[in-house]
């Protein structure tokens, strides 16, 4: 039981942070290739792995085991530990995620490159 619950863990695991890596890593080019400067400093890509780290080893040691493990039939020794759905589910949540930072990113370059009212500018 414990076994199957440990490999289930860290398939979750892997899920999670290499969903979360391939976005750092797409955003952190791509928007250097775009901006000319990266959206995500070293410090912040340090950060951002430091408190993605800390969510999932919580998530991989607070799980606990159920029964229910035991109805199904164990995993072969040749089966490869990142899934084909696994494989879909961490680039349709990095497809999601992308879209959603892409669009915040684009979003705050237009509104940068927009000419500003002198009157604001007066106020402020």
């Amino acid at each position: 039981m414990w076994g199957r619950n440990v490999y289930d863990s860290i398939s979750k695991f892997l899920q999670f942070q290499l969903t979360v890596n391939v976005v750092a890593v797409i955003v952190a080019f791509t928007g250097a290739c775009i901006t000319q400067d990266s959206p995500l400093k070293a410090v912040q890509m340090l950060w951002v792995n430091l408190i993605m780290d800390t969510f999932a080893s919580l998530a991989l040691a607070t799980e606990p085991p159920s029964e229910s493990l035991l109805l199904r039939k164990p995993y072969g020794r040749n089966k490869p530990l990142i899934s084909r759905t696994m494989m879909k589910n961490i680039l349709g949540h990095a497809v999601y995620q992308l879209t959603i930072i892409f669009t915040l990113l684009f979003a705050a370059l237009q509104r940068d490159q927009r000419p500003q009212d002198p009157r604001r500018e007066e106020r402020l």
